[in-house]
């Protein structure tokens, strides 16, 4: 997934539960895993709801345990029964617990008698926290009502009741029934072919944990991109989302030329509805992406490099908890780098590079010191919490690092050696930190010490001689920017007819936190940045636009916040309007017209964001 969550998305301070393991599920796995979901649902866009039943496949693993806990939030369970093999059931007392905050409910199964198979009927709540039902209105071409799931970190408990801990892993079959002439994808292989009559089959054969269980209905058209991918979109939207993503079987290709075959099979990308709230989302076979970065020239095509990565850091070698979720971010965005540069160039690898760790050293220390630490103390820190830019951009900061001291050939054939390895397996840091020394620190003696590996993962801020890639047009915008803000440059007379996408978002991101008014209406008079259709741009222009006390460019703010709803650039808009009181009134007019076509995480990040607000006015 890719977020850039500097957001740290909603504060989660989640209770460990009794059982060492994962904080933020209540299941049992040392006692009964579940090896295979076969789920038969029924799609009800009338009633936002799917409903039908999920037979899971058990696997005992403690001879005296009578229960099977499973993860459950917002489900109305109308029925429990064991199924024995000849397919007679019989029926199973269960209790649904009241619910906690940000952990669902649980819901314990009697099972003394250790069944092979449990079928659960329930339906989901119109209110789900994993997923959304837009009506026509609300997508990109206005005819039919459109849903997706978005089930990490701990949102599949929300439309399936299952053991929602990325530590266990299940494959999956599901019978998917909906209205004629709406198609219906799942993370798994999806057939470009398949009639739209309503009745749709899915098979995961590759075992994966429960986050990535999605699942997206709409009026989707598809377009093939290579001999084992395809776009899928909205009418309107997929040739346009065909074309950013012509590259994708070169980039397929490159990945498996560094780290070994893509064992998945099909690589999809679904373009959803502008309220998505995140970059993208690496579900396994269908990668679900923001329409954001369809800008017409590739620029933030990275996303996609992004999200194959993960086929490899995340989904076949996935963290075991929350807590190692760098495991996931921190190889993927090394990964993404790398596949960046071999097709794109190392001038715009290395500046993507420089974006994000500017943006990281800027922001560390604001943050807890155990947020800081690649591998946190698991208490306090939330599921949505550890999504943070230190599991991406510190994480793959150490990556890098152990290139450059190992050499690149030596840390190729390590982590190829790494995936490998652990293939279809969830681990903890310490797991990884353990394959690690024999087989590169010890291996080459004397290129990197192991306290400086601890230091790393456990250490807060970021060491004092990570050292970063040079980046001479970089160092240019600085030289520009400085004498712009010091008077010596006039506006028009930067250098910035050619500056790509990348230059852009550096010269905003490095402006003082409220510049000059004058210097912004100057900017805006010279390269005309209110109303660019560029997300990544606008988000950085309004806010610093805003907090100079522009008011002039409002009207356009708030036509970029009610049209996107991806968090990372949505929200940074809101926190700098809702800074005066003018702003904040403003703000609450916007979202009153926005909330409706916003995912319910976007509209809790701003509830809470001006709730934060008025207790400052306040005081």
């Amino acid at each position: 997934m890719r977020l850039l969550a500097t957001l740290a998305l909603t504060a989660l301070l989640l209770p460990l539960t009794a059982q060492a393991g994962d904080p933020h599920s209540y299941a049992q796995p040392d006692k009964v895993v579940v090896t295979h979901l076969d789920l038969d649902l029924h799609m009800d866009f009338a009633h936002r709801e799917l409903r039908g039943d999920a037979t899971l496949s058990l696997h005992w693993k403690d001879p005296k345990a009578r229960d099977l806990v499973l993860d459950t939030s917002d489900l109305k369970i109308a029925s429990v029964k064991a199924v024995s093999e000849d397919g007679t059931t019989r029926k199973l007392s269960y209790v649904l617990a009241p619910p906690q905050k940000n952990m669902g409910r649980k819901l314990t199964i009697a099972a003394p008698n250790h069944p092979g198979m449990v079928r659960i009927a329930y339906s989901t709540s119109p209110d789900a926290g994993g997923l959304q039902w837009l009506p026509p209105a609300q997508t990109a071409d206005k005819k039919h009502p459109f849903m997706f799931s978005q089930s990490e970190s701990v949102y599949a408990r929300s439309w399936i009741p299952l053991q929602d801990s990325p530590a266990v892993r299940f494959t999956y079959d599901a019978h998917i029934t909906a209205p004629e002439n709406l198609r219906v994808l799942m993370s798994a292989p999806n057939d470009p072919e398949h009639p739209l009559d309503g009745d749709f089959r899915f098979e995961q054969t590759h075992p994966i944990p429960s986050y990535l269980m999605a699942i997206a209905a709409g009026d989707i058209d598809v377009r093939q991109t290579g001999p084992r991918s395809a776009v899928y979109a909205e009418p309107s939207v997929v040739a346009k989302a065909a074309h950013e993503f012509e590259d994708t079987e070169k980039m397929i290709a490159t990945a498996e030329s560094l780290y070994g075959p893509y064992r998945w099979g099909r690589y999809d990308i679904l373009v959803l509805p502008p309220s998505f709230p995140y970059g993208g989302m690496e579900n396994p076979n269908m990668t679900f992406a923001t329409p954001t970065v369809l800008v017409g020239d590739k620029s933030l095509v990275s996303l996609v490099a992004h999200e194959l990565a993960h086929s490899w850091s995340g989904n076949l070698v996935t963290a075991a908890t929350w807590r190692d979720i760098w495991l996931n971010e921190g190889f993927t965005t090394y990964v993404q780098g790398r596949i960046t540069e071999a097709l794109y160039g190392k001038r715009l690898a290395d500046e993507e590079v420089l974006l994000s760790a500017r943006a990281l050293q800027k922001n560390i220390g604001h943050m807890p010191p155990n947020s800081q630490k690649l591998a946190p103390d698991p208490r306090g820190v939330g599921a949505d919490d550890s999504l943070s830019d230190v599991a991406y951009d510190k994480g793959s900061w150490f990556l890098r690092t152990l290139e450059r001291r190992f050499g690149r050939a030596h840390f190729d054939a390590y982590l190829k050696g790494y995936f490998d390895h652990f293939a279809w397996h969830s681990i903890t840091t310490e797991q990884m930190l353990a394959y690690l020394k024999p087989h590169l620190i010890d291996k080459y003696p004397g290129k990197m010490s192991w306290a400086e590996v601890k230091q790393w993962v456990y250490g807060t801020g970021i060491p004092k001689d990570a050292k970063l890639p040079d980046s001479p047009r970089f160092d240019a915008i600085d030289t520009e920017r400085a004498a712009f803000l010091a008077g010596t440059l006039p506006a028009a007379k930067l250098d910035a007819k050619d500056w790509n996408t990348q230059e852009w978002m550096y010269f905003l991101d490095r402006l003082p936190d409220a510049p000059p008014l004058a210097k912004m209406k100057a900017l805006d008079a010279a390269w005309h940045l209110t109303g660019t259709p560029n997300a990544e741009i606008g988000m950085r222009w309004y806010i610093h636009a805003i907090a100079a006390g522009d008011k002039a460019v409002w009207p356009a703010a708030a036509e970029h916040m009610t049209r996107i709803g991806r968090l990372y650039l949505t929200l940074p808009l809101y926190r700098a309007l809702a800074k005066t009181p003018d702003g904040l009134a403003f703000a609450r007019k916007v979202y009153a017209q926005a909330r409706s076509g916003y995912h319910p995480l976007t509209q809790e990040a701003v509830e809470k964001l001006f709730a934060r607000a008025d207790r400052r006015m306040h005081h």
